[in-house]
């Protein structure tokens, strides 16, 4: 039987990313805190209540929690810039959990408020999920929030490219842009790669922002061993295009857009600062440059931003100095090797595994979970929002890969 909402509470977490888990009307909420002399930051993870497997109720479940908690912190729905919504079957699912999720917010006064919001085809490892959600919200300490829904021009007339936006905070002197759900036009991945970088490269303009100011991006692909090398080829040919140097933080991944007619999806984070934004590529000993083979990513991109110095992890797997795929066949192997390139990269920054507060795994086979998750708690990976997802990686013989988003002390 469901526990009757309990009245907002403040959450208390301590200062040092310990583990903490809060349970709430049967759903996990994972939860870490930052503050910056700006404004607090929200990272939040929530699981569903596990007496149900209707997508649907999942879904309101965790919408009216993650507000719940939110509101707890002095704030609500309308204070989140960004959310990611892992679903288990895309086509089944989307639906539901959209109306559900409305019904929730309308409830709290956040109907009309419009994330970055990435619907992604990749599987929770909980077997009972049919959806997790995580978000990212920003709460100013001194003034009420300056969030602006900047609109999209898509090339595309679908209904989902239709709904195509920005959200642009003013942090200080620094402004962010988060917009996801970006879909490019076209029959191959080479022109859907194209048309997706150029939509948002409009989007950026909109905001009075231009695309090397975009730090991190995440593309989606629905069948990424056909089209990894084709987007790897567009992208390249775009940033040359453009004089992009450095190239962002990124993550290429299998998951299933939401649109039938589009086969890779884009999400973008940009910053601009009325400064001169001070950017490090991220490097590490075990690891060669993206670059050098084909891939136009850096491995990770530390910022110092208005409100926090964020260290930005590009997905990372099982690779070696030289750019090869190690322990080919063998997955524990791999989950150190893994393990072991991120730490490296925050090693090189001052930072280590205590300073992450937001992280995905992706597994390409689901039956590895249990020894996945033996790996991560041995390597400290507890204490912050963590979603662990099954999608195939960029490379057919590559069977996990992490991403990471890192937090250091604002100078």
């Amino acid at each position: 039987m469901r526990r009757a909402p309990a009245a907002a509470q403040r959450v208390e977490l301590p200062s040092h990313p310990v583990a903490k888990t809060i349970e709430v009307h049967g759903c996990s909420i994972f939860l870490r805190r930052v503050d910056g002399p700006e404004a607090r930051e929200l990272f939040l993870h929530c699981q569903p209540p596990s007496g149900t497997t209707d997508a649907g109720l999942q879904a309101e479940a965790i919408y009216r929690v993650i507000n719940h908690v939110l509101e707890s912190e002095g704030a609500g729905f309308a204070s989140v810039v960004s959310e990611t919504v892992f679903l288990r079957s895309l086509r089944s699912n989307v639906e539901p959990v959209r109306a559900a999720r409305q019904r929730a917010l309308a409830a709290h006064g956040a109907a009309t408020h419009r994330p970055a919001t990435t619907e992604i085809g990749q599987p929770p490892l909980n077997e009972h999920a049919c959806l997790e959600v995580m978000v990212q919200a920003v709460i100013p300490h001194a003034s009420p929030a300056r969030f602006e829904s900047i609109a999209a021009n898509p090339a595309c007339g679908c209904a989902e490219c239709a709904r195509a936006h920005g959200l642009r905070i003013h942090i200080g002197d620094g402004i962010r842009l988060h917009a996801a759900a970006l879909y490019g036009p076209g029959e191959t991945a080479c022109e859907q790669t194209l048309g997706m970088f150029a939509l948002a490269e409009d989007l950026l303009r909109r905001a009075g922002m231009e695309f090397r100011d975009v730090v991190r991006t995440w593309i989606h692909m629905r069948d990424i061993d056909r089209d990894y090398a084709d987007l790897n080829r567009a992208r390249r040919e775009f940033f040359r295009a453009r004089g992009i140097d450095p190239v962002p933080a990124s993550t290429g991944i299998g998951g299933g857009p939401v649109p039938a007619g589009h086969d890779l999806c884009l999400a973008v984070y940009a910053v601009k600062a009325g400064r001169p934004l001070l950017r490090t590529v991220m490097t590490s000993p075990t690891l060669n440059e993206a670059g050098e083979y084909g891939a136009d990513f850096v491995r990770g991109m530390k910022v110092v931003e208005a409100n926090r110095v964020a260290l930005h992890v590009s997905g990372t797997a099982s690779i070696d100095e030289h750019g090869r795929t190690v322990h080919v066949g063998n997955f524990d192997a791999q989950a150190d090797r893994m393990l072991v390139n991120i730490a490296a990269l925050l090693k090189r920054q001052g930072a280590g595994i205590d300073n992450v507060v937001s992280a995905i795994t992706y597994l390409k086979h689901p039956g590895d979970a249990p020894r996945l998750r033996e790996k991560l708690c041995a390597a400290g990976f507890a204490g912050f929002p963590h979603a662990l997802v099954a999608a195939p990686i960029c490379r057919p013989e590559l069977l996990c890969e992490t991403e990471a988003l890192a937090v250091q002390p604002w100078p």
